[in-house]
């Protein structure tokens, strides 16, 4: 599936993109957001992040003046424009999750649509694959990750298998082989809304790439960067993401939150892409100092 940029005119609208403005994309992914952003800027700047490697390529082919691309953790984004030489910027975009194009490359194991290895790493050059994962952490451990980034109901029990088949010598090591496990340790049979071992990819690819708490770190170092006056725009994909982003958004006194309720795509999006479904955004402005 071709990946399509969720929330665009949205988005633009709540950065309010000055063409003098310094913006940030902080998940680049196939560059929509960044595309998008550029078109608005005459003498600004867009700084755009991404921790997948696969990124480079793709800003490279943009080949834009006013943009720079750092292959980086959005994390680390006060590193990052401490490098440029950029104390202060007038807004940053987060677009959260994986892109379709992850999500459909088969090799990088996200998906249990296809056999491949059990990996779900932003960057697959650093850090344990969901496999190592698996097959290190404790049952407690386990149980703690499915059951607070999937809300997985059946956590213990999933837990509980996991150990024995790694004691015997026979954990599963591809996606579909793992997805089934799982199935038949909840048996959970066809007729359920969702497949059974889709709330665990989720709470495994979340701490594989300890998504949580770069968000956490990524807002932190945004909003500590905005001027006065500029925007910060987060679009989430599940409600653990977009809780962390209202609460940080209503209890950070330098901001005025300007989504009160958060904005959805309409009928129309979610028809022609379907995985907009779960999107929703937030916005908040610095307040002038």
């Amino acid at each position: 599936m071709t990946h399509v940029s969720v929330l665009l005119p949205q988005a633009l609208e709540y950065l309010a993109i000055r063409p003098d403005g310094i913006y940030v994309d902080a998940t680049f992914g196939a560059g929509g957001h960044a595309r998008a952003i550029l078109e608005r800027l005459s003498t600004g700047r867009l700084i755009a992040l991404d921790a997948d490697p696969e990124a480079v390529d793709r800003a490279k082919a943009i080949a834009h003046p006013a943009l720079t691309f750092v292959h980086a953790n959005f994390r680390a984004l006060g590193d990052v424009l401490d490098a440029q030489g950029v104390p202060l910027v007038d807004g940053v975009l987060f677009d959260l999750g994986v892109s379709s194009m992850q999500f459909d490359d088969v090799q990088r194991g996200f998906s249990f649509r296809h056999a491949a290895a059990l990996d779900m790493r932003m960057n697959p050059y650093a850090g344990k694959s969901a496999y190592d994962v698996l097959n290190t952490a404790s049952e407690r451990e386990l149980a703690d990750i499915f059951y607070q980034y999937g809300e997985e109901r059946a956590s213990r029990r999933i837990a509980h298998a996991i150990v024995e088949r790694r004691r015997a010598g026979s954990l599963p090591k591809t996606t579909v082989e793992f997805a089934n496990f799982v199935a038949g340790v909840t048996h959970r049979g066809s007729h359920a809304r969702i497949h059974p071992a889709t709330r665990v990819f989720q709470a495994l690819r979340i701490a594989v790439n300890d998504e949580l708490g770069a968000l956490r770190d990524g807002l932190g170092a945004a909003i500590g960067r905005l001027r006065g006056a500029g925007r910060i725009v987060v679009i989430s994909f599940h409600s653990l993401e977009d809780r962390i982003v209202k609460n940080t958004f209503r209890e950070d006194e330098r901001l005025n939150v300007l989504t009160k309720k958060p904005i959805v795509p309409g009928s129309t999006e979610t028809a022609a892409n379907p995985r907009a479904r779960s999107a929703k955004m937030r916005a908040a402005e610095r307040k002038a100092s």
